[in-house]
């Protein structure tokens, strides 16, 4: 519902954005945890199928619209384009985290290390070369979703495990304060929807 709303918004509403983008992280881990676990398939399955369906959404989205770059979502079309790949990079990206921290043993901070590593990397190559701004986009959108993961799971999962035992609601208030904090922290930019 909150991906529909958010299509049919003549202008960018902030709260409505970034509702979305929590309302799809949500469908995104519960469809990880499907495709890892009641599939059979694991950890290594899970995140290659869910690999698979993110290459999908932008090879399909580019062969149709010409373009996989944020600035061009100004059309219901393509901004349907833009939710089904953010979908999939919100699953694939908790699929990502699951693995790390889990599968190899890194624990829950470890696995946030990693991935915050790579944000850096990412940032890195965004400000010191010349590679793709879209590709660098989309690499740093789904190294965000096992970071979120893996420091979520930090907060609620018990200290026998690597946590810190927070209740499921304490640690959702905490990450939802910071998530309002940094949307008035950070100036939101409207974006130019053209329908």
């Amino acid at each position: 519902m909150a991906v529909l709303v958010q299509i049919r918004a003549k202008k960018f509403h902030p709260i409505l954005y970034w509702l979305t983008i929590v309302a799809t992280t949500t469908v995104g881990t519960t469809f990880a945890d499907y495709c890892t676990r009641s599939l059979g398939i694991g950890y290594t399955g899970g995140s290659s199928i869910l690999l698979v369906c993110v290459i999908a959404s932008l090879l399909i989205w580019r062969s149709t619209t010409g373009s996989i770059s944020i600035e061009t979502v100004s059309t219901p079309k393509v901004e349907t384009f833009y939710w089904v790949t953010i979908m999939f990079s919100q699953t694939l990206g908790t699929a990502l985290g699951d693995w790390v921290a889990d599968t190899n043993e890194t624990g829950y901070l470890g696995a946030a290390a990693i991935f915050g590593g790579l944000l850096l990397v990412t940032a890195l190559l965004y400000y010191f070369s010349g590679f793709s701004r879209v590709i660098l986009f989309w690499a740093a959108f789904i190294l965000t979703r096992p970071l979120g993961a893996t420091l979520g799971d930090f907060l609620d999962k018990p200290i026998t495990e690597g946590g810190l035992a927070m209740s499921r609601y304490t640690a959702s208030l905490a990450l939802m304060i910071v998530i309002a904090a940094l949307i008035l922290i950070f100036p939101q930019k409207p974006a130019s929807k053209a329908h």
